[in-house]
């Protein structure tokens, strides 16, 4: 008789991995009449609340790869919307900033966060969105805690 424990884990590894899809699919379709993917409108997100910024230190923040990250800061300073600087402290370095342009958007876009959190958890009470907040918090930790432990090895 199978363990009933590993099945609802896998369920829940299923229904958040659903609910990451479904999340970003709603975010990417708010985004795309401003031509905008995610990772281009966190990195706006995190200039409109906190510039300039170090390219990385980005990095590090997003958690994404340095070529993913040029590719994204090249569109968004083809589109007008960032600018690169010279950190004053170390020339070799650069720093982001919004433009004129890209504020101006800021100001227009809609928050995409904001409306997936208000539809996805429309009704549902607090108690249980900080239980599931803190349970899939602690099992990320868990996760990432693993695999550091893993690569020292």
């Amino acid at each position: 008789m199978p363990n009933n424990s590993n099945l609802d884990l896998e369920a829940a590894e299923s229904w958040a991995k659903k609910y990451f899809l479904a999340s970003r699919a709603l975010m990417e379709f708010v985004l795309r009449p401003y031509d905008l993917g995610t990772t281009q409108w966190y990195v706006l997100y995190l200039l409109a609340h906190d510039e300039p910024i170090n390219q990385r230190e980005l990095t590090r923040t997003l958690e994404i790869e340095r070529a993913t990250l040029s590719a994204v800061i090249s569109a968004l300073v083809r589109k007008g919307l960032v600018e690169q600087i010279s950190d004053p402290h170390d020339q070799r370095q650069k720093l982001l900033q919004l433009t004129i342009a890209g504020r101006n958007l800021w100001a227009t876009l809609p928050d995409p966060i904001g409306l997936i959190t208000a539809v996805a958890f429309d009704g549902v009470d607090d108690t249980e969105i900080a239980l599931a907040n803190r349970v899939l918090r602690d099992a990320t930790q868990r996760l990432n805690n693993y695999k550091n432990e893993r690569k020292s090895i």
